[in-house]
């Protein structure tokens, strides 16, 4: 059995046991104790559907085809082409369900029930790309969804409130716009109900279990001594400390938990932004801009990891190994007893035997590709080699005082030695003997690694947009509101039909271009 938890925009010292100022994660910092503890553990890119199209993948998005985020009218999402770890699992026997976050597209094809999952329940983007009756907090406010009449201009462009946030189980939208005060309790709610039927049917199954936290808070009383942001963090512990607890009690040491981030914290949102710990990234903060979500930076890239697995993986361990979500998937098909897809490499690789203790050596090198700070998105021009970390472009996020760092290239990179600086503060002196000898070893694993990916079988993702694409249950109220009744379709049927309807109000487009109207009818999910 085998879980992977990925909470959203997580800081590396928003975990205690990573960061001793940090007190609100109890159940993580116990899973730690338990587990094993991951130090120098990074995500595949700095912002959302890259990072989770690489977790899901074993890929990075210049393979993959998915460099920057999906929108709510993205016609596209992770390549049909692309072999998902749920495929592979889901092919070997195993009862497969992805809960929460998406963001890997959600027309078509591409929802989660076509791309390997047999169950998924949960939004299909972020939580904040949608209005809400119970908005949750953010830096600036968001309004809720308007009751009636027309939906009204947002006061800033991060706000959504022509459409509310959709709730899908399965292809169906159960809730338009999403409570958000109740859904912890809905992902508790919809695990136990997979998790029971896996364990039923005696099948091993794979649950990827996506958190909306710490993106931006939800609806969160009372704030902790830390405030809203503590407050959610505590939350979001919690609600693993109950998934935990839920997998021990069907069976302690039949279950590997993967807990890990998709990024590092969104600055820019002030107060409600999660801790970076040491990876402060002061050269770029000198020069302004944020060093986290979306950069290069160690505070964008290095996230909190914890395995944990009672009887296989050792307790009270810490890996100083690089690792990364690209391993994920090629380590999980290896513990299945699976085959990794043909036809294309792999940037992860099987780390089974760091988990288990039997080694601490990891990745040599780590790519780390643009995300939207600076560069071309999905442009390789950062990476980790050892110690070292070498830039050759630079560029730093919005803060939270606004202000956004310059985009920079580096012919020669620049070099930050991170044993002995990890707040990235000084690069290395060009003309110093350590620059001079690293250099050429970091030249050529750059360009042994770019030439690796022009020579690959690559994909590009779809980003056209499309009104269309927009889930909405009903046009007929103002922000596509409504409340279906919560089906609760069981999730490992499969015999299920995949044409399953879901609630498609909005105009649609038929085949031909002309424009068809759903008029209120529950249709398929390809009403086009």
């Amino acid at each position: 059995m085998e879980q992977v938890f990925q909470p959203d925009d997580l800081g590396w010292g928003d975990l205690g046991a990573n960061w001793a100022e940090t007190k609100e994660t109890p159940h993580l910092d116990e899973l730690a104790a338990q587990g094993t503890r991951f130090v120098d553990f990074h995500s595949a890119a700095s912002t959302c559907s890259p990072s989770r199209a690489s977790l899901l993948t074993g890929r990075l998005g210049v393979r993959n085809g998915v460099t920057h985020n999906f929108a709510i009218s993205s016609l596209g999402g992770l390549p049909l082409n692309e072999t998902t770890l749920a495929e592979v699992l889901q092919a070997a026997g195993y009862s497969t369900a992805a809960i929460g976050k998406w963001h890997l597209g959600h027309h078509g094809h591409h929802h989660p029930i076509f791309r390997g999952f047999d169950y998924y329940f949960g939004i299909p983007y972020s939580h904040d790309m949608g209005c809400t009756d119970t908005p949750g907090y953010n830096v600036p406010p968001c309004p809720p969804c308007p009751q009636h009449g027309t939906a009204t201009s947002p006061t800033n462009k991060d706000c959504y409130t022509d459409v509310a946030l959709p709730l899908f189980e399965n292809l169906t939208i159960i809730q338009q716009p999403v409570n958000l005060s109740s859904l912890v309790e809905q992902y508790v709610e919809a695990a136990t109900r997979f998790i029971q039927q896996a364990r039923s049917s005696s099948r091993p199954f794979f649950l990827y279990l996506a958190l909306a936290h710490m993106h931006v808070p939800l609806h969160i009383t009372p704030p902790s001594d830390r405030g809203i942001y503590g407050a959610a963090l505590r939350e979001m512990d919690a609600l693993v400390g109950r998934i935990k607890l839920l997998a021990d009690n069907y069976g302690k040491g039949s279950t590997l938990l993967w807990f890990t981030g998709d990024n590092g914290p969104w600055m820019q949102k002030c107060e409600l932004a999660g801790r970076l710990g040491p990876l402060l990234g002061t050269w770029q903060r000198a020069r302004g801009g944020s060093p986290a979500k979306q950069t290069t930076w160690e505070g964008g890239h290095r996230v909190p990891a914890l395995v944990y697995w009672p009887g296989h993986i050792p307790a009270k361990r810490s890996s100083h190994a690089i690792l990364s979500t690209l391993d994920v998937f090629p380590t999980l098909v290896a513990l299945a007893g699976a085959k990794l897809p043909p036809n294309r490499r792999f940037d992860g690789m099987d780390v089974s035997p760091v988990l288990f203790g039997l080694s601490d050596v990891g990745h040599k090198m780590l790519l780390h590709p643009n995300s939207g700070a600076a560069g071309k998105d999905g442009a390789v021009e950062a990476l980790r080699l050892a110690q070292y970390k070498a830039f050759y472009t630079t560029g730093g996020a919005k803060a939270c005082d606004g202000s956004t760092g310059p985009e920079e290239h580096h012919r020669p990179p620049l070099i930050f030695n991170l044993d002995s600086d990890i707040e990235e503060q000084e690069p290395l002196d060009v003309a110093s003997r350590e620059y001079q000898a690293v250099l050429p070893a970091i030249s050529r694993a750059y360009a042994q690694a770019l030439e690796d990916i022009a020579t690959d079988n690559i994909t590009v993702a779809d980003y056209s947009k499309d009104p269309a694409a927009v889930p909405c249950c009903s046009t007929k109220h103002v922000a596509c509101r409504c409340h279906a009744p919560t089906s609760h379709t069981a999730p490992l049927d499969q015999h299920t039909d995949r044409r399953a309807t879901r609630l498609c109000l909005a105009p649609q487009r038929t085949a031909g271009g002309r424009a068809a109207n759903c008029k209120g009818r529950t249709v398929t999910l390809f009403c086009l």
